[in-house]
């Protein structure tokens, strides 16, 4: 992909014996979301790992913005323009939130332009404003998810990795996180590598997607054709296909308890 800011080749990982991932290759392009799905323990939280540097990778390559940066270390990562939102948030609980915020500048020495991106970030999450001087740790969870993401903004990254931003929130708080990914990648070109569980959520906010299964790439499309697709429904939307007169229709599966 002529475009491309990051290409992923052949990537493998192990936590000791175990090989987690084997043998992944996908790319972003510029400007764009991607998201990876996948059941639990297929292997997405190893990639945002090894490509932001937390996990060091037994093969392949991974080339962000034009340099191969597997096996850097993660503050290195940083500082050429990708960011990493954890799985869990991993808010600094006894810091305010300003000083959250300003943990996410730390590589940064342009005061004027820190203050501007402290009120681009309330912009988009107008609660931090008002929450300013309140330890992190007695936010909200989704008002930490909305730390966490403001805070590596703040390191003006060209790439952002988001993994899970929808775990343990409200329906609501869902919508508006996704909706303001959305509007970090419009208004603010920041490439967007996302990995989430709600695959319905997922696939309207982004727009290429790749599924993973045991480690392994398994499928890969455009996110309006994953859609369409019937194991995509089926296995990752919670949808069931009924057939009538030679048709094809789909319905939630019901839940039982």
């Amino acid at each position: 992909m002529a475009n491309a800011i990051l290409s992923v080749t052949n990537l493998e990982t192990s936590y000791g014996p175990i090989l987690a991932i084997r043998g992944v290759s996908f790319t972003v392009a510029e400007g764009s979301i991607v998201t990876i799905l996948g059941a639990n323990g297929a292997g997405k939280t190893t990639i945002l790992k090894t490509v932001s540097g937390v996990m060091d990778p037994q093969k392949g390559t991974v080339d962000f913005a034009g340099r191969e940066i597997q096996r850097m270390d993660p503050d290195r990562i940083m500082r050429l323009g990708l960011s990493h939102v954890p799985e869990g948030r991993e808010v600094f609980p006894f810091l305010t939130v300003k000083d959250n915020l300003n943990m996410g500048a730390f590589i940064r020495r342009d005061t004027e332009g820190i203050a501007r991106d402290l009120e681009m970030v309330y912009g988009y999450f107008p609660v931090l404003k008002e929450r300013a001087d309140q330890r992190a740790g007695q936010l909200s969870g989704g008002e930490q998810q909305m730390l966490a993401i403001s805070r590596a903004l703040m390191s003006r990254p060209k790439m952002m990795l988001l993994d899970e931003p929808s775990l343990g929130l409200s329906p609501k708080l869902v919508r508006d996180i996704f909706e303001i990914i959305l509007r970090i990648n419009r208004e603010r070109g920041v490439s967007v590598l996302l990995v989430e569980q709600n695959a319905n959520m997922a696939l309207k906010t982004a727009d290429y997607g790749y599924v993973l299964e045991v480690g392994r790439v398994v499928m890969e499309d455009s996110c309006a054709r994953l859609l369409e697709k019937d194991d995509i429904k089926e296995f990752y939307l919670g949808m069931k296909s009924t057939s009538i007169r030679g048709t094809r229709r789909w319905k939630k599966k019901k839940t039982w308890r």
